[in-house]
């Protein structure tokens, strides 16, 4: 079980020693003798940590999510959940109790409401709860740093960064164990990715719960408990020219990837 340990600011959730996710010598390839994706991958997620997997594109991130989530099984090895063979295990169950996940493209219906679209999830999971579904929705909204007025707002009139918070808050809403997230923050300006960082990093430190984040971005992963990394990622690089003070330009190389820091070269031509 977590262990909860008080500071004079919050309460932090130490993470547990028994894996909530857990990948057991996993290998898969989509054909019988065909090309391997994934090969012989071990890995704990634990409960009150963000951990982000990174890997360039091919490395079997989108593999690995659909196994983490439960739609499909291993080739070789197993995936556990609670030290729980997922191959032997109700997977509908899992995916509509245990499991949350997060969209890139959000996956909301956007001719309802935020709080149709919260309901509908609690709806859908089978889940009883003590208090109105109303109430939930209004409870999460603010688990999201939305205002309680967003409840009536209809999908199509949210921005990328605010839709993004209702998919956190929908797949809130049957109050899962493991939050799976894809690419939460590709869409978002980096003030918003800073911002729901900070909401998966409550989430996980002082709820408890296991936050699993598939991300290309060396700064997601930079603010994450731990990086499982399926592939090294390539460098990437890109010039930023600014006019620097009206009579040339100045231009920052910018060379970044999870293996060293970012550096620069300046270069000005008068």
């Amino acid at each position: 079980m977590n262990t909860a340990i008080e500071t004079n600011t919050a309460t932090i959730v130490e993470p547990t020693t028994e894996p909530a996710l857990q990948l057991e010598h996993v290998s898969y390839s989509y054909s019988k003798g065909g090309k391997r994706v994934l090969i012989d991958k071990n890995y704990d997620f634990r409960a009150g940590s963000v951990v982000s997997i990174t890997g360039p594109s091919g490395a079997g991130k989108t593999t690995l999510l659909s196994l983490l989530s439960g739609l499909t099984t291993p080739t070789k090895g197993r995936v556990l959940h609670n030290g729980e063979d997922l191959a032997k295990a109700d997977r509908y169950r899992f995916r509509s109790h245990g499991i949350g996940v997060i969209f890139q493209s959000f996956n909301l219906l956007p001719a309802l409401t935020v709080a149709e679209n919260i309901i509908l999830s609690v709806d859908a999971s089978g889940k009883t709860f003590d208090r109105p579904k109303k109430q939930i929705a209004t409870e999460l909204i603010e688990k999201v740093r939305l205002q309680p007025e967003y409840l009536n707002e209809r999908i199509l009139h949210l921005s990328d960064g605010e839709q993004q918070r209702v998919s956190i808050a929908r797949a809130l809403s049957y109050n899962p164990q493991i939050i799976l997230a894809d690419e939460p923050t590709g869409n978002l300006d980096l003030a918003t990715q800073d911002d729901i960082m900070g909401i998966f990093k409550d989430l996980a430190h002082a709820e408890g719960k296991c936050v699993i984040i598939v991300t290309h971005s060396p700064e997601v992963a930079a603010q994450s408990d731990e990086v499982f990394q399926l592939a090294p990622l390539r460098e990437r690089q890109r010039w930023h020219c600014i006019d620097a003070d009206r009579s040339g330009y100045e231009c920052h190389q910018q060379t970044s990837s999870l293996r060293r820091p970012p550096y620069e070269l300046r270069m000005t031509d008068n």
